[in-house]
């Protein structure tokens, strides 16, 4: 009989907000913890105060190491591999795990965009991918300390292979007796797209105008544009047959509405003169636009504006 999967180990790569927030709470529930990041200044304090979140939630933990190299994760050997780093990075991250992953190894999709579980099931096969939607927002005060602006449970997670459906439910499992709960789903590529629905409306508007998203809710012309993306999107969504729910769109407006001043991700890496998840929000919608014959002006619109910052 095979033996269950039960986690013991997990490396996170990306010491963002996002991968700070999931390594201080696997580290707080008592499991070994490789936080990864190529900027060491990043992944220092996690060792020493600790990972420290405030806002939504509070907590502070300590995590078991840290490494600047995908390939220095060989010899953690972790059980789990969580990616939390922006979605332009995988082929080159996929690449570096699959020098040393093993059957029993599972690598999770913990981002944001469109496709990214499909990034990763092209070099590691389908059994060892599982994808999630993560439901917090987030930034980074300083390296280690992370401002969770809210966070809406449960997460979802589900395996690309159905041979791996036990493993994506003792991962969740294990998360949610983290207190970061999490349920195990077979409607993730639904959920994926609502929310990067959600992503793609309100992130490029704010990497262009600069504006926060209550600012860009609550102003009646910029909200124009917002309104418009949202349309576009959902009908690109339904004409590739992605199941919404009849009533997708009032939840957008009643949702981002209960954003607040919040700046998105993408407008803090136009400030921090970092490439942005732009081909993997608005670009996905303009490719998922050609395959279903669908015209796509606002979201070519927004890739373009957002792309020619990039550079700046």
């Amino acid at each position: 009989m095979k033996e269950q999967f039960r986690p013991k180990s997990f490396a996170v790569i990306g010491a963002g907000p996002v991968g700070c927030i999931v390594a201080a709470y696997l580290a707080k529930g008592g499991y070994r913890v490789t936080l990864c990041d190529v900027l060491p200044e990043l992944t220092a304090p996690a060792l020493n105060p600790g990972i420290i979140i405030e806002g939504a939630e509070h907590l502070q933990a300590v995590v078991s190491n840290t490494c600047a190299s995908v390939d220095d994760l060989a010899d953690e050997k972790p059980d789990v591999i969580i990616l939390t780093v922006k979605a332009g990075a995988l082929p080159l991250i996929a690449s570096a795990i699959e020098s040393f992953y093993h059957e029993g190894m599972y690598v999770v999709s913990w981002q944001n965009g469109i496709d990214t579980e499909l990034v990763l099931s092209q070099l590691l096969g389908k059994r060892a991918v599982i994808r999630a939607v993560v439901n917090y927002g987030c930034t980074l005060i300083e390296p280690g300390h992370v401002h969770m602006a809210f966070h809406h449970v449960p997460h979802y997670i589900q395996e690309l292979d159905p041979e791996s459906e036990a493993a994506a439910i003792a991962f969740a499992e294990a998360l949610t007796k983290t207190g970061l709960v999490t349920h195990r789903t077979d409607q993730i590529i639904s959920m994926v797209w609502r929310k990067a629905i959600l992503n793609a409306c309100m992130n490029p508007v704010c990497a262009v105008t600069g504006l926060t998203m209550a600012q860009a809710m609550n102003d009646p012309i910029v909200f124009q544009t917002v309104d418009a993306l949202i349309k576009e999107c959902v009908k690109v969504a339904r004409a590739n047959e992605i199941s919404l729910g009849w009533d997708f769109y009032p939840y957008c407006i009643e949702y981002m509405k209960m954003a607040g001043d919040h700046k998105p991700s993408m407008l803090i890496d136009i400030e921090m003169k970092r490439r942005t998840e732009i081909d993997f929000m608005n670009g996905k919608f303009v490719e998922y636009g050609e395959q279903a014959g669908i015209e796509t002006p606002y979201n070519r619109t927004l890739r373009s504006l957002v792309k020619a910052l990039e550079p700046k």
